[in-house]
């Protein structure tokens, strides 16, 4: 095994930990503003379409920061183990959250995903784990 292939793990897990750390700190304060303020007023799914951009701008800009100072190769399989690891860590804390802050059981947060905009949000969330790989398909660097 090589220096650069020992490496490589913390790369991308490290790059993984940061993209969710970022987006994450930033999308609750962007929830908090959803759920207080845009929600009462304008009903959770038009809430939930009008954040939605502003995090996957977000997780599009913190993937693209990751990438460059955790060098992860423009590679799918780093890209997706770097996605990956943020998608599981964001799931881990939005559960926490849910549990821990809001004292809400297991069934009350899985519940949430039945709902237009819990799965509108899913999706958001999928699409984020997808991010880093998505950037080097589109700029061809992957090819």
């Amino acid at each position: 095994m090589t220096d650069q292939q020992a490496r490589a793990p913390r790369g991308w897990l490290g790059a993984g930990t940061a993209y969710v750390a970022i987006v994450f700190l930033i999308a609750f304060v962007l929830g908090a503003v959803r759920v207080m303020l845009v929600a009462p007023r304008l009903g959770s799914t038009v809430a939930v379409l009008l954040e939605t951009p502003l995090i996957l701008t977000v997780s599009w800009l913190a993937s693209a920061w990751c990438v460059r100072t955790f060098r992860v190769p423009p590679a799918s399989i780093p890209r997706l183990a770097m996605g990956g690891t943020a998608f599981v860590l964001l799931m881990l804390l939005e559960l926490g959250v849910s549990i821990l802050l809001f004292s809400r059981p297991l069934s009350g947060y899985l519940a949430d995903f039945r709902s237009l905009a819990g799965e509108m949000g899913l999706a958001a969330q999928v699409t984020f784990a997808f991010i880093p790989l998505l950037q080097i398909r589109l700029s061809g660097a992957g090819r």
